[in-house]
């Protein structure tokens, strides 16, 4: 039996888990507590606790059954914890045949609103973007190493059921921040799904995917029309110059680029459900996330 091991059974990890399930794979995912070990179980699958800091005997033992790993923690100051402390683990599995890794199209750095592809050099302006591109090569190595096949998709703004613009508008922290020349790509959860899936039944070993929609934008038209179909009023417009922004938040605008999906769509064969946030967006209206007050 097929058998999936998600380090870090979050959002997307956990939709590509539940379809998985759904054509009958087994599933283990981590969380760093206890409770969320629990809430893994309630979903039917093996949930195991993995805090990053420490081996864990039972993710050692799980990865020995394991058929496939997706990692989705991103990595602290010292490196990726899955890598630190069960890289040999996952290396010496003789069970394991594929290995995925959760990246972000950060790597890229700015491009200034110009286009970039797997081949485009990576040149990440932000120690987040540093440590993503770094934990991508130790992986890809370790599947070299140990003659596993391997693929990193690196991901944009990621927005689904309850994650999304619209869930943004209904709880009033919606904002329209306007930068000139500003764009960015998204990447709808279930087009995730469909990648990571896509990549097991059709291994091209050692490849990065940019996993993204087909539209690259500025992120204020994404509010706008989420407002706009919705009925409510669009947020204020705000100067990025002086808007109040987190540090993390104003990093994520300090970087402009269109990422290409060409590779994506070509050796994985993927057509996407929502190749634009319109798409996207009306699909989770339809379907009635988020609840809308009356």
């Amino acid at each position: 039996m097929n058998h999936l091991f998600c380090f870090g059974l979050g959002y997307s990890s956990g939709v590509t888990a539940e379809r998985l399930a759904k054509q009958g794979w087994r599933i283990t995912g981590t969380s760093t507590s206890p409770a969320g070990g629990a809430r893994i179980a309630a979903q039917g699958h093996t949930g195991l606790v993995f805090d990053g800091k420490s081996a864990s005997a039972d993710v050692a033992n799980g990865l020995q059954k394991a058929t496939h790993v997706l990692l989705s923690i991103p990595p602290g100051a010292d490196g990726d914890p899955a890598f630190l402390w069960h890289g040999r683990d996952i290396a010496e599995s003789k069970s394991i045949v594929w290995i995925g890794y959760f990246s972000t199209v950060g790597v890229y750095g700015d491009a200034q609103g110009g286009w970039v592809d797997e081949e485009s050099d990576a040149r990440p302006s932000s120690k987040r973007g540093e440590r993503r591109l770094a934990a991508e090569q130790h992986w890809l190595k370790l599947a070299r190493d140990s003659g596993k096949n391997a693929a990193v998709f690196r991901l944009p703004g990621i927005y689904g059921p309850g994650r999304s613009a619209l869930d943004d508008v209904l709880n009033g922290t919606a904002r329209a921040i306007m930068k000139p020349r500003q764009v960015f790509n998204r990447i709808h959860v279930d087009d995730i799904a469909s990648a990571v899936i896509a990549s097991l039944e059709r291994p091209h070993a050692g490849r990065v995917y940019n996993v993204t929609d087909d539209e690259p934008g500025p992120p204020q038209d994404v509010v706008n029309f989420a407002a706009e179909i919705l009925g409510r009023p669009p947020p204020p417009a705000l100067d990025f110059a002086t808007a109040e922004l987190s540090p993390m938040a104003r990093s994520f605008y300090s970087e402009s680029k269109r990422v290409s999906n060409a590779r994506m769509k070509a050796e994985l064969g993927i057509r996407l459900k929502y190749p634009n946030y319109r798409d996207g967006l009306k699909a989770i209206l339809i379907v009635g996330e988020p609840k809308i007050p009356r």
